[in-house]
């Protein structure tokens, strides 16, 4: 089965994003989002947080789908992808969690990574684009002309990119703007890196 989360950041608007949203055949719900599925009379399978944005009402009213975590360790991203490893669900769209405050923004994109290692296999998809974490080297789905970024957590890995406009050969990317703005040459790009991770955003 596959869940869609929806976060507290900047609710979508893109098609892809929404038509997940709305078609998602679980949605979990990121504590103070709820307002959001409210205004849309869209009740999620489940409201997961620490609940401190969620008002009174709301609690009551979904009271039966409440999953309460307190852990200040953990955002609420987090929680719901921990709600759903609990619940045996490891494919996962993330929707909602981008725009608003950037500090929220960089910190989401950059548990892509983490989630990857539990073993989720995630995505995030915002109003411009997809955000994906690799562990390993693979070859990519693309369309000649898509713009790509490749971001490196790890300025240690270095990388060798095959079909991009840029080439990258056996370089790492030890700041976070060298691996933007490139281009693919096709239907497919392919990025072999050690060791890893990297996170790669593709434009719609």
């Amino acid at each position: 089965m596959k869940a869609v989360i929806l976060a507290n950041g900047e609710f979508p608007s893109h098609p892809k994003p929404l038509n997940e949203l709305l078609n998602a055949p679980l949605l979990v719900c990121c504590d103070g989002a709820i307002d959001r599925l409210e205004n849309l009379a869209i009740t999620p399978n489940a409201l997961v947080g620490d609940l401190d944005s969620v008002k009174e009402h709301l609690k009551r009213k979904y009271e039966s789908i409440l999953y309460y975590d307190p852990d200040h360790n953990t955002n609420d991203l987090t929680k719901a992808v921990k709600w759903c490893l609990n619940h045996r669900i490891k494919n996962i769209v993330i929707v909602g969690a981008t725009g608003k405050r950037e500090d929220h923004t960089l910190g989401n994109i950059g548990l892509l990574c983490n989630y990857a290692r539990m073993g989720v296999n995630v995505t995030m998809l915002t109003d411009t684009g997809m955000l994906q974490p690799l562990l390993t080297s693979t070859r990519i789905e693309s369309y000649a002309g898509q713009q790509v970024s490749i971001f490196s957590p790890n300025n240690q890995t270095v990388i060798y990119t095959k079909n991009l406009k840029y080439p990258i050969v056996n370089q790492p990317l030890p700041e976070l703007w060298m691996g933007t703005l490139n281009e693919s040459l096709g239907d497919w790009f392919e990025l072999t890196f050690s060791p890893g991770p990297l996170i790669i955003y593709q434009k719609y």
